[in-house]
């Protein structure tokens, strides 16, 4: 199984940081995640607040733990509040599903997840998407 590399993650990061400043959306952080949900890149703004970085990994973290972009996993979880609550409260990493995380693709491989947080949910989305679509990958 390959994984996001480093390398990639900061094309991820960095370019989903400028998405952000250009858009002029809130200090944001970012968490990439390979396919096992270990971190691989996490960067906070000057400026977030203190719980924008665990947040962003959990968004990250469940994505990758569920296999599914963030937003259908908070529609999920509205669905089925007891079962989510269940997986949150025995996962081993942070597990937030809200929208702002998707899984990066490479070819037709899972490779790894990005999460953001510090604006609306669709701000996040919007800024991992560009930021994945940067380093030349895809997204689910």
């Amino acid at each position: 199984m390959s994984n996001v590399s480093l390398g990639q993650a900061r094309v991820i990061v960095d370019n989903a940081l400028q998405i952000a400043r250009e858009q002029g959306f809130r200090p944001m952080a970012i968490m990439v995640v390979d396919s096992a949900g270990h971190s691989v890149l996490g960067l906070r703004e000057d400026g977030a607040s203190h719980l924008r970085v665990e947040i962003a990994a959990g968004k990250a973290g469940s994505s990758i733990g569920m296999g599914s972009n963030s937003r259908v996993l908070a529609k999920r979880a509205a669905e089925m509040p007891g079962f989510f609550s269940a997986i949150a409260s025995t996962a081993s990493q942070p597990f937030i599903p809200q929208t702002g995380a998707v899984l990066i693709v490479q070819g037709e491989e899972v490779i790894g997840a990005v999460g953001a947080s510090g604006g609306t949910g669709d701000e996040d989305e919007l800024i991992v998407v560009g930021g994945i679509a940067a380093a030349g990958l895809s997204y689910r």
